[in-house]
């Protein structure tokens, strides 16, 4: 039987464009500090994050039905190669998203100012830009990442820890949804409910790390930057410190994910 059935390009589809939403929200400080309206931006990107955060909820029933199709034979093994194909692309979202992130600060550039000028609706925005006039700008927005973006980024000006913790945090997000589905699969059919629902938990730990440890970081660095406080280089090396250590962080899920089912299974059971 294939691996890649019609749900698994669906769930895949899906799975890219929200890992490049949630990549791409990144740039929206960068966008922010440029315009000077860093309050607006930071609107922007909580609703982008919400989008993202509100797809994993999505993704839950998604990935489940994928055991339905499963041949009863080797079961375990051909969902856990769905999985690592799901895992791969999301990877191959953060790499997408990279490639646009210098596209995306223009056009967050300019989707800023003009919530700004529409009073912070996010949905007058959408429609009032909406129209052929506008996708023509969006079109001239496009820009090749270049090494000289890179330009005064060093080691010095990258959060190490941030990188670390961001890193381990992508890799949970990941994979939280698809270990709890997988663990499942390995309890008892008493406890399979419990390790379903167990997502929730890992997806709701991970959340609380970003806000406690990554959030406030980036957004008092973006205020620094904006009464000059700080070198506009470090919000730089900000963004490309969370879209690096996001990608790396979905390469450490492949290596974690059937690690973790078993963790959450022996949860499951504990609780």
């Amino acid at each position: 039987m294939e691996l890649i059935t019609g749900k698994v390009i669906i769930i895949s589809l899906f799975l890219l464009i929200i890992t490049m939403i949630e990549t791409l929200a990144y740039s929206t400080r960068i966008s922010g500090a440029r315009v000077k309206l860093i309050a607006t931006a930071l609107s922007l990107f909580s609703t982008l994050v919400i989008i993202s955060r509100f797809s994993t909820m999505i993704q839950q029933p998604l990935t489940a039905k994928l055991i339905a199709e499963a041949p009863n034979l080797n079961k375990l093994h051909y969902i856990e190669e769905q999985y690592r194909i799901l895992i791969a692309v999301t990877s191959i979202g953060v790499l997408c998203g990279i490639l646009l992130f210098p596209t995306f600060i223009n056009i967050f550039s300019r989707a800023i100012i003009q919530l700004s000028n529409q009073r912070g609706s996010i949905i007058t925005l959408f429609v009032t830009q909406f129209n052929r006039k506008s996708i023509r700008k969006i079109v001239t927005c496009f820009r090749l990442p270049r090494f000289s973006y890179l330009k005064g980024i060093t080691l010095k000006t990258i959060p190490k820890r941030l990188f670390v913790i961001n890193v381990i945090i992508s890799a949970v997000f990941t994979i939280g949804v698809l270990s709890s589905i997988y663990a499942s699969m390995i309890v008892p059919k008493d406890y399979a409910q419990a390790a379903l629902m167990s997502s929730g938990i890992i997806n709701g730990i991970a959340t609380i790390l970003l806000t406690l440890f990554i959030d406030p970081k980036a957004s008092v660095l973006a205020d620094r930057v904006m009464k000059k406080q700080t070198n506009y280089i470090y919000l730089k090396s900000y963004s490309l410190t969370m879209i690096s250590s996001k990608f790396l962080g979905t390469i450490v899920a492949q290596l974690i994910l059937i690690p973790a089912a078993y963790y959450v299974a022996w949860f499951a059971k504990w609780i």
